[in-house]
């Protein structure tokens, strides 16, 4: 089980975290307190309902005439999507662990936390699980920023994960213990049906019969040529490749994997689907970077901050055609990028408060700003009818227009 790594990590700093001074002092400190939850709880929590509105940022997949909406740790929400002007929220599933989808055919695969979920969607209003994987993901909550300590107290039990933190105040520790700040835990068309696509945050992607799913420092391949019944294949460490990064994003061109890391992007071959293999990468400052790719040329927003890294926000433009050694054609110096997608020589390019952005990709050495939209939004899927972009609770679809423009087609606010 993956998370033995994580206790195995965690009881050699036990002696340094968390313990109070018996010196009076009446100084405090913020501490991460661990939530704690059952695992046989979040197995049974699974369920389907009517449509639900949401408090919780998301991704989107796209699969037929379908919109997902990935409320990150809450559930999926299942919109008809037959008419872009109109979309319907039609139903709901509850997976209190999800963090991405991918469908092929009538059948979607999802996490919950340290499971690989399948659930038969062939009839939406009847939704149904069908297997759980168990015990196949790592999961690591991200850390507060705002905590100083870790309080080791709280521990979870035999089956039971660490799904998040909640911050208290409590008396400082002195002395020679370790301060535990937020840094501490870092450590198309397929073979048995038509596949889904996701926007440029994604972690999940299929290839023929194989389901990949990007984790901080692996990634999974998993045999899902039996839905009823998928097998977990192999887990592909990457450290001797990526030189202390992690890796965020997962992107498929062909027989190719496109992984987008905090230090550069990274290409597989993925031609034997159970058996890919590293092919070159492209290196960068350590940042926040999703990828995406389109024909002989990828694209990535690298974006700095204090979460992310030093380095100045961007969009790279990298030369792929020769796989072997990819080359960097083009930086073009934006604010906050977030998400991206490309359709047709054109990069929409999500800046979260600075809009949405429209460039003429026509030259990759030479990127071409042509229209600036104010929605705020963090990733885009451009479909071959229409784009669709998502942010904070929202979900908005646009017409393509003449002369690199969008022309809004619907809004959903939940």
């Amino acid at each position: 089980m993956k998370t033995i790594r994580f206790f195995f990590c965690f009881m050699l700093i036990l002696p340094f975290l968390g313990c109070t001074s018996d010196d009076g002092s009446n100084e405090t400190a913020v501490f991460a307190v661990p939530i704690v939850k059952s695992l046989d709880a979040i197995r049974s929590g699974i369920s389907v309902t009517g449509a639900r509105e949401t408090n919780s940022d998301g991704k989107i997949y796209v699969s037929q005439n379908y919109l997902f909406y990935i409320a990150q740790e809450e559930g999926i929400h299942i919109f008809d999507n037959q008419n872009p002007a109109s979309p319907q929220n039609i139903a709901f599933i509850a997976l209190e662990g999800v963090h991405d989808i991918a469908v092929k055919g009538n059948h979607l695969y999802a996490d919950n936390f340290v499971d690989l979920v399948t659930f038969d969607i062939s009839s939406i209003q009847n939704i149904t699980v069908i297997n759980t994987l168990q015990n196949v993901f790592s999961f690591y909550p991200i850390f507060p920023d705002e905590a100083e300590f870790y309080d080791y107290t709280v521990m979870p039990n035999a089956n039971e994960i660490i799904v998040g933190y909640h911050l208290e105040t409590k008396k400082r520790p002195t002395g020679m213990h370790l301060n535990f700040a937020n840094d501490a835990f870092e450590g198309a068309q397929g073979a048995g049906g038509i596949v889904g696509v996701g926007g440029s945050y994604a972690r999940f992607q299929i290839n023929n019969n194989a389901l990949y799913v990007i984790e901080p420092f692996h990634l999974n391949v998993i045999n899902i040529s039996n839905p009823l019944q998928p097998v977990y294949v192999s887990p592909i460490y990457m450290t001797e490749w990526f030189g202390g990064g992690q890796f965020e994003t997962l992107f498929k061109q062909k027989n190719y994997l496109f992984v987008g890391a905090t230090n550069g992007m990274f290409v597989f071959n993925a031609t034997d689907e159970f058996n890919p293999y590293y092919v070159s990468g492209f290196s960068h400052a350590t940042a926040c970077d999703p990828v995406v790719v389109h024909e002989n040329t990828a694209y990535i927003t690298v974006r700095g901050g204090t979460t992310c890294g030093a380095i100045e926000d961007q969009i790279n433009v990298i030369d792929i055609s020769n796989i072997a050694n990819p080359t960097l054609l083009s930086t073009y110096l934006i604010a906050q990028p977030y998400g991206l997608g490309h359709r047709n020589n054109t990069l929409y390019v999500c800046c979260k408060n600075g809009g949405l952005k429209v460039f003429n990709a026509t030259n990759g050495n030479a990127l071409s700003l042509e229209n600036t939209y104010a929605d705020i939004v963090t990733d885009v899927i451009p479909l071959d009818s229409h784009l669709i972009a998502v942010g904070m609770n929202k979900i908005i679809q646009y017409n393509y227009g003449p002369n690199f423009t969008l022309q809004q087609l619907s809004v959903v606010n939940f």
